[in-house]
């Protein structure tokens, strides 16, 4: 049996939401592969922290940044030092790019780097309800 897509955005009563399925979409086609593993945390009513454990990466070499509502986060390869020798390699530093879509109102309130693991702080900030009354003329 194959079955059909039916997206909820094509719902008559959410107008003007057509975004919100190409968000999913980019979220799901993200393609992360689980390196760095992460924690997301609620720090509060609305405030949120998402912590990257990212060993072996300096200050330098990570970037935050917000994309087209999209949190990402960058970690450059490593230098290699050609005198080492290892004998196990277990510590992974390789080059990887993390996503995380942001939903409308969410702005990033700080990044810090702490014992290996770099925590980002997010809050939200509640929209204004806001009440219209709309004329009604006659034709």
């Amino acid at each position: 049996m194959k079955m059909t897509r039916n997206p909820f955005a094509n719902n008559p009563f959410l107008l003007g939401f057509e975004e919100v399925e190409r968000l999913v979409d980019r979220a799901a086609k993200s393609g992360n592969d689980g390196y760095p593993p992460y924690n997301i945390e609620e720090r509060g009513e609305n405030a949120y922290c998402i912590t990257l454990a990212v060993a072996g990466f300096s200050e330098g070499s990570l970037s935050v940044s917000v994309e087209d509502r999209q949190l990402v986060v960058r970690g450059q390869q490593q230098v290699a030092n050609e005198d080492r020798v290892f004998l196990h390699r277990g510590i992974a530093t390789r080059q990887f790019q993390r996503t995380f879509i942001l939903a409308d109102g969410v702005d990033i309130s700080g990044a810090q780097l702490e014992n290996g693991l770099l925590h980002i702080d997010l809050t939200r900030v509640e929209p204004k309800q806001v009440v219209r009354k709309i004329k009604i003329t006659a034709r």
